[in-house]
């Protein structure tokens, strides 16, 4: 009983002064590791993947997802020195890669480790296609999401613990929480949704990004009606759904058009 109520207190206090704000949105994240140990984990896992994933030999797809990806880091970057937040991204080492793939899917690590397949690209359709998901992606790592669900994992599975002291004492179990929490399955290139919440939260900072980077986000909406179209508009029901139904996501992102336009037109000048 006594350990139960030092764990309780330990969660407690954890909770009270590991929380820290979003970019963009202002929402209050739970994260209690440092950035520096979340990423070196990510590192880790992403070159891995890398090492053991068909590369895409298509120089010209590989080229634009480069670019893409640098476009946004840039704008990204800037925004971020200018507005206070340039801590968000110390130890950051950013990397756009594109692997041979049938999925419709890309996935960004914590510090900035970026991987498309080659089955996203058809939905993209072009440039501004992939900035949309590239945006969406590196919003993920910027709000530290990873980090937000590896400090949840681990204040439910073994109490709030060292990432240090977890991996000499449970390294399976934590490698395992890692991998979930920074978007991968136990199959390196299959991705777990993120909540709800953090995919609403991605999608407007993403938004945001990619205007911010000179992308057209009008052309968000029409990303994710081709993927609606794709998917012949099977999904879940919402309730039941960690990802937002296709029609509240295009809903959303209409929404905050009249924002991202502004980044855009600012972009421009």
């Amino acid at each position: 009983m006594i350990k139960r109520i030092s764990t309780l207190a330990l969660v407690s206090v954890l909770i009270a002064v590991a929380c820290k704000t979003v970019p963009l949105t202002g929402r209050k994240g739970l994260k209690i590791y440092p950035s520096s140990e979340i990423n070196a984990m990510s590192f880790a896992q992403y070159k891995e993947v890398i090492s053991t994933s068909q590369m895409s030999r298509n120089a010209q797809d590989v080229a634009m997802v480069k670019r893409v990806g640098n476009n946004i880091k840039n704008a990204v970057e800037k925004y971020l020195n200018e507005n206070g937040h340039a801590d968000l991204i110390q130890g950051y080492s950013w990397e756009f890669n594109l692997i041979e793939g049938k999925d419709a899917n890309a996935w960004c690590m914590p510090g900035g480790k970026v991987a498309f397949y080659t089955g996203i690209l058809p939905i993209c359709k072009d440039e501004t296609g992939v900035a949309v998901v590239m945006g969406h992606e590196i919003a993920h790592a910027i709000a530290e999401h990873g980090n937000e669900r590896m400090s949840q994992g681990m204040i439910q599975q073994m109490g709030g613990m060292a990432l240090s002291e977890a991996l000499d004492k449970e390294p399976e179990q934590t490698k395992v929480l890692a991998a979930t929490a920074f978007g991968l399955g136990a199959q390196y290139g299959v991705m777990l949704p993120f909540s709800r919440k953090h995919e609403s939260e991605a999608d407007k900072m993403g938004l945001m990004f990619m205007a911010m980077a000179g992308y057209n986000p009008q052309e968000a909406a029409e990303f994710w009606k081709r993927m609606k179209s794709m998917s012949g508009g099977a999904q879940p029901p919402e309730f039941y759904s960690t990802h937002a139904a296709h029609d509240t996501r295009i809903k959303d992102i209409q929404g905050w058009m009249s924002e991202a336009m502004v980044h855009y037109n600012a972009s421009k000048k």
